[in-house]
């Protein structure tokens, strides 16, 4: 990344793109009946929503680049927490869920974490720490749930 703009750019999109998955994600599951993995996705969509107001609070007065599909610089196809689509098979189970999310969430981790480790710009330094903080306890969480799940526990779902 080469400016504060070009990260918050990406932010953006990657936080617009885990919302948008895992909302189609959990509408697919609500459709299928499957009521338990629809909680577990809307809430993921609810956090990257979250996300997404406070990168696009942050980006505030500054002037982002547009940028094209091509130029966005991911590791892989798609921007790191674009849950695996494939998670809309409507027999999914619960811990097939929570592995698709803990993926994206890890995936989303890696990502903010190279940048922190890459960039020489300290701005960007900067974000990108919170930003690697922020999904460390995304990926915490998620690694609670798969235990809880394991122990037969009740997991802490809204809605």
């Amino acid at each position: 990344m080469e400016s504060v703009e070009e990260f918050l750019a990406h932010t953006i999109q990657l936080e617009n793109e885990a919302a948008l998955r895992f909302g189609q994600l959990a509408d697919a599951m609500r459709t299928a009946g499957n009521t338990e993995v629809a909680q577990l996705f809307r809430q993921l969509a609810d956090y990257s929503l979250l996300h997404l107001g406070d990168a696009r609070e942050r980006a505030g007065y500054r002037n982002l680049p547009t940028l094209a599909e091509a130029d966005y610089q991911w590791p892989d196809i798609e921007s790191p927490e674009a849950a695996a689509i494939w998670a809309a098979d409507p027999f999914i189970g619960i811990e097939q869920a929570l592995q698709v999310a803990l993926d994206a969430e890890s995936a989303g981790l890696a990502f903010y974490d190279n940048v922190l480790q890459t960039t020489t710009d300290h701005e960007i330094k900067v974000l990108a720490k919170e930003f690697v903080e922020e999904e460390a306890q995304h990926v915490a969480e998620l690694e609670r749930w798969i235990a809880l799940h394991r122990t037969g526990e009740k997991l802490p779902l809204g809605r």
